[in-house]
């Protein structure tokens, strides 16, 4: 795009995000990305818990995106931060939840997008004999996914990351389970050990960028995004309104002009079985 060609970027990471990322922007967007050097995004939380993330994941990925900004005095800059836990609506269902935040301090503009995936291997638990770790990495992925092991102790700081072989996986287990005692094994939900994870960020990748070449039809901003869902999408047999999507709202951030786009689910009637009239 002509605002972003040939423009440098900054991508914060120290995980090798910039794998899927750089070269999506750089192919719709012409930008030319870099990585800071020695730039630490643990500062801000671990998955491990050695530092505890102060802000939400949102919070998080646009502060790190402007510290790499200012540490590079770029104008330009890319951060990305996930969560893991149990699907927000999902009944016991595990989820990967990124954001991705894309700053330009010479437009004013910052550019958020969320990619919330059931495609994750995440896992944590207390493991009390080698076989059960065995069966728990042969789920995961192992070796291509990494593996973490820590002791049960809370007090203690004994922690084995971005295991990736039998030999340091069995190794390490036998330090840990000294006297029979339990041991924690976590994948590694960093990104560079977690290829399923580096999936879901690129595929946010490639929604942030449908994003910004999505452009204001007022005054041709890029950014012009759903600001806000609209419910009401009519049962077919009735025509009562439903709980379900009739219309998205667009909006500029720059000149704030809305749009309204109808059925952006490709349907303009409900199924009776989601309308509270006909399946009260």
């Amino acid at each position: 795009m002509e605002i972003f060609e040939g423009r440098k970027l900054v991508i914060a990471t120290k995980h090798q995000k910039e794998a899927v990322i750089a070269p999506l922007l750089e192919q719709n967007l012409g930008v030319q990305c870099f990585v800071p050097n020695d730039f630490d995004t643990d500062a801000l939380g671990t998955f491990t818990g050695e530092i505890n993330r102060k802000e939400d994941a949102l919070s998080t990925a646009r502060q790190k995106c402007l510290l790499a900004m200012q540490k590079t005095s770029c104008d330009l800059g890319i951060a990305s931060e996930g969560s893991f836990g149990p699907h927000p609506t999902i009944f016991m269902a595990h989820a990967d939840d990124e954001f991705l935040v894309f700053i330009d301090k010479k437009n004013n503009l910052e550019i958020i997008v969320r990619e919330l995936s059931l495609d994750t291997n995440f896992n944590a638990t207390t493991i009390n004999c080698f076989q059960n770790l065995v069966n728990l990495v042969n789920r995961i992925g192992f070796p291509e996914h990494a593996i973490i092991l820590k002791n049960a102790d809370a007090n203690s700081n004994f922690t084995v990351k971005g295991i990736q072989s039998w030999e340091l996986l069995e190794e390490s287990y036998n330090k840990l389970a000294t006297n029979n005692s339990p041991v924690v094994a976590e994948t590694d939900m960093r990104a560079l050990y977690n290829p399923t994870r580096m999936k879901v960020i690129k595929k946010a990748t490639q929604k942030l960028v449908e994003k910004i070449k999505s452009c204001c039809p007022q005054c041709n901003t890029p950014g012009f995004g759903v600001v806000r869902t609209n419910l009401g999408l009519p049962c077919e047999w009735c025509g009562s309104p439903t709980n379900s999507t009739k219309s998205h709202t667009y909006r500029c951030q720059k000149c704030t002009f809305e749009q309204e786009k109808m059925y952006p689910n490709d349907k303009k009637t409900e199924d009776p079985m989601y309308c509270d009239h006909c399946n009260p």
